[in-house]
């Protein structure tokens, strides 16, 4: 693909992409939590110390599902809350010790299923899929950022 082709066609290849990622992705299960468990705990993992009313419009979700989402991410041991150092009626959201080594362990299971499609593809392709896709990670977390919801998730 050259740099000449429009955005929209650069959106219906990217969302292509991402739609295969998502079947490649499926191999590597992500129990005992759910897909929107998972974005919660990324969400948390980057914007550490959000309150149940930012993670839901980070969500796009209300705060009684967020609540509920979180008090199930809580009894797993993957989240606690701490209270705020600004007000004792502020409660903040932390990723615990456990959660942080299972978003380690997912990452690991994604890539080893990942890893055996660059190694299909000839050594160019690779270099400009590496380059491209760093890029597009740089304007999707900008964008993010921008956007008020929470930050860089690309490493997911």
């Amino acid at each position: 693909m050259t740099s000449s082709h429009p955005p929209g066609e650069v959106a219906r290849v990217t969302s292509t992409a991402a739609e295969l990622l998502e079947v490649l992705w499926g191999r590597a299960s992500t129990a005992p939590v759910s897909v929107s468990q998972l974005r919660a705990l990324l969400i948390l993992e980057h914007d550490e110390g959000i309150n149940l009313r930012t993670l839901a419009g980070a969500l796009g979700s209300t705060p009684p599902s967020t609540n509920r989402l979180r008090d199930r991410l809580e009894a797993v041991g993957f989240v606690r809350r701490q209270v705020a150092a600004t007000g004792r009626r502020e409660v903040e959201l932390r990723l615990s010790r456990r959660g942080r080594a299972f978003l380690a362990d997912v990452r690991a299971r994604r890539e080893t299923e990942l890893r055996s499609v660059p190694e299909r593809m000839p050594m160019g392709r690779r270099v400009a899929l590496l380059t491209g896709l760093d890029g597009f990670s740089a304007a999707a977390s900008a964008l993010i950022h921008d956007s008020g919801v929470a930050g860089d998730v690309r490493t997911a």
